[in-house]
């Protein structure tokens, strides 16, 4: 079973930084994709940024020139750095994985449990 663990989720003011991140753990072949999503109170969960395992990066366009994601492939960890946060980042950020759990299998989509980030004013 395949499990995403993500920590670094919290209460900060605007301007300040945070850092997440997400582990995979379980019984799996490989992760392809990483990265984060987040979804803010009566919004759609959107796209923050994502790392391919060759470390191709994109970002959404919201956070672009803010956060950082990076990646640790022989942790399956992947980490997302967010400087200059505004109050308008606060959401929950969710991990997300593309990861095939055994050979003659495609990548299927994993999701963590999800970790509040708050940005006060």
């Amino acid at each position: 079973q395949v499990q995403l663990v993500e920590t670094g989720g919290g209460l900060v003011q605007a301007g300040g930084s945070l850092t997440l991140s997400c582990a995979a753990s379980g019984n799996f072949i490989i992760a392809n994709a990483m990265g984060w999503y987040r979804q803010a109170t009566g919004k759609q969960r959107e796209l923050v940024a994502i790392i391919t395992n060759s470390h191709r990066k994109n970002y959404g366009d919201s956070v672009k020139g803010r956060f950082t994601i990076s990646r640790d492939n022989a942790k399956n960890a992947v980490y997302l750095q967010m400087d200059s946060l505004k109050p308008e980042d606060t959401a929950v950020y969710y991990c997300n994985a593309e990861i095939v759990i055994n050979y003659g299998r495609d990548y299927e989509p994993y999701w963590g449990q999800g970790t509040q980030v708050t940005v006060s004013t």
